[in-house]
């Protein structure tokens, strides 16, 4: 038996997305997303049901209300394809977006006890859309709760609206 450590197979070791679908441009939406990917790289658990042939690289691409992941294994064979619709999110994201906005006015004007107290909203509805995503990808894939709120930041990047 080795001492050696084995690397953790069932995790993302990159993610891109689909230029056509999801084009750049948007100055504040691209650093967002390229801040979500990058903490999402740095730490997460994700295993597609039945396999190990991870670390899986995840592409994504958004057709009409969906959102399109497209895993493959490291060697670049495909893996699994699945959609996500967005219509469950609408609502949580506009609740999300607008609470983000009053948290930063609030940052640059109110007291502390408001600061908090919107902060703790934000954070609720934060987790209450990355709980909303795990449960649609239970059946595809195992991701922990880190990773679905890492996931969630990337999602709610992608939509948001300047």
């Amino acid at each position: 038996m080795s001492d050696e450590v084995q690397p953790n197979r069932n995790r993302l070791s990159e993610v891109k997305f689909d230029e056509k679908s999801i084009p750049r441009g948007l100055a504040d939406r691209d650093h967002e997303c390229a801040a979500a990917v990058f903490d999402l790289i740095e730490d997460n658990r994700f295993g597609v049901r039945g396999r190990d042939d991870g670390p899986y690289s995840l592409r994504i691409a958004q057709v009409e209300s969906r959102l399109t992941f497209a895993v493959s294994a490291s060697a670049g064979a495909p893996v699994v394809e699945f959609a996500v619709s967005l219509t469950p999110f609408r609502s949580l994201l506009k609740d999300y977006f607008r609470i983000c906005e009053n948290y930063y006015t609030a940052i640059r004007s109110a007291g502390p006890r408001q600061i908090q107290e919107m902060d703790r909203a934000r954070t609720a509805l934060h987790n209450e859309g990355a709980g909303l995503l795990a449960a649609r990808l239970a059946d595809k894939v195992e991701i922990d709760e880190a990773t679905a709120r890492r996931l969630f930041t990337l999602v709610s990047a992608l939509n948001w609206r300047p």
